[in-house]
């Protein structure tokens, strides 16, 4: 059967693009269905500002008429400008189990790159580009489990067709399981309130109630924290924190956001949240009178908090600062009544984030992959 893909031109195409994982993922009880309005959302530029950086086209397949793979191809105009390059991104892939579909959709993609005049595209990441943390990477193990909040999830086949079609790895990001059972049995309470004392500082939970100072604080940590060698992620600009926040705020639990300081200076943060994935599994990606009701249930009986964010400025490196972030987190969790969390994700070459991350106990338990395939090269 014939596979046509073609540009979302118009809303009907634009509904079927965001509804097609329905059909994808129709029996696999894993998967967490999207709120639609939050798909919406992520792709317009009026409610989504980040979008303003990117170039970017949105791709659908179909046989007969019917969506069958869609494909989000983008230009971070910012990240190439800041190192030098000039990289394409792909993201929201979906594919039936057809090769010859999936083969379609990266053809149009890289010819979009290419004549956009990148040299090589990365993929999947999210739809701001590599230097977001949101459904990075692609899925390359432990396909029984449901994902995280805002973690990727997708079927075992998407690996072999990537790989198929030339992309090779380019880097693993993984995430680590903690069980309250097993991470910190040895209590470091002394630990860490030595390092405190030694190098002069302190944690506290993130003053909701003064945002735009820690909104400031947050920023300047980045500045300082994220190394320049990294080569697909820059430091957000401050009206990206803002929007960032202005996101994360209403599903915060401040007791599991730490932000350390030297006095009066920031020196790093954590930034966690509650497992919202575990209340919209149950969803069905629509906020009905019913969906709304249990929402409210489900979201008092949320049980795992995912840490998805850790910076730490070099000067506090190697003092305790991230050990403590950690602690503070985990402590406060459990007396909210979480029993799991996750910490995600962590770059395989990080090792300094790994050694403290599994200083706690936690366990690597899903790795997710970031591809590249040159655009200069053959399909």
């Amino acid at each position: 059967m014939q596979t046509v893909v073609r540009p979302v031109s118009k809303p009907s195409d634009l509904r079927k693009f965001i509804m097609l994982p329905w059909k994808i993922y129709k029996n696999d009880k894993c998967w967490v269905p999207p709120l639609i309005s939050d798909v919406k959302a992520s792709l317009d530029p009026a409610k989504n500002p980040a979008l303003g950086k990117i170039i970017h086209a949105l791709f659908l397949a179909e046989q007969d008429g019917k969506p069958v793979g869609k494909i989000y191809a983008g230009i971070d105009t910012n990240l190439n400008a800041k190192k030098n390059m000039n990289m394409a991104f792909f993201s929201m892939f979906e594919c039936i189990r057809d090769y010859d579909t999936a083969r379609a959709l990266f053809d149009t993609a890289m010819d979009w790159a290419k004549r956009n005049g990148a040299d090589f595209m990365n993929g999947p990441c999210a739809v701001t580009g590599t230097d977001g943390d949101e459904n990075k990477g692609l899925l390359v193990d432990c396909f029984d489990r449901p994902p995280v909040l805002m973690n990727s999830y997708n079927p075992s086949y998407y690996k072999d067709f990537i790989e198929k079609y030339g992309f090779v790895k380019d880097y693993d990001v993984y995430a680590y399981s903690m069980d309250k059972d097993t991470t910190f049995q040895k209590d470091p309470t002394k630990v860490i309130e030595y390092a405190k004392k030694r190098y002069g500082f302190r944690v506290d939970p993130i003053n909701l109630k003064n945002i735009e100072e820690e909104i400031k604080a947050l920023k300047y940590v980045m500045d300082k924290a994220m190394p320049s060698e990294w080569p697909d992620l820059v430091p957000p600009t401050l009206e990206e924190v803002r929007d960032m926040a202005k996101r994360l705020v209403p599903l915060a639990l401040p007791d599991i956001i730490p932000i350390a300081r030297c006095g009066d200076e920031p020196i790093g943060f954590g930034i966690a949240l509650p497992d919202y994935n575990e209340v919209l599994i149950r969803l069905n990606g629509r906020i009905t009178p019913l969906a709304a009701l249990k929402y409210l249930w489900y979201k008092r009986r949320i049980k795992c908090a995912r840490m998805f964010v850790m910076f730490v400025i070099p000067e506090f490196r190697c003092k305790g600062v991230s050990f403590a972030i950690y602690y503070t987190a985990f402590k406060n969790a459990l007396k909210h009544g979480f029993v799991a969390g996750e910490a995600s994700t962590i770059g395989e070459t990080n090792l300094r984030m790994r050694a403290d991350i599994e200083g706690t106990g936690a366990v690597h338990y899903k790795t997710y992959r970031i591809y590249r395939k040159d655009c200069l090269k053959g399909r």
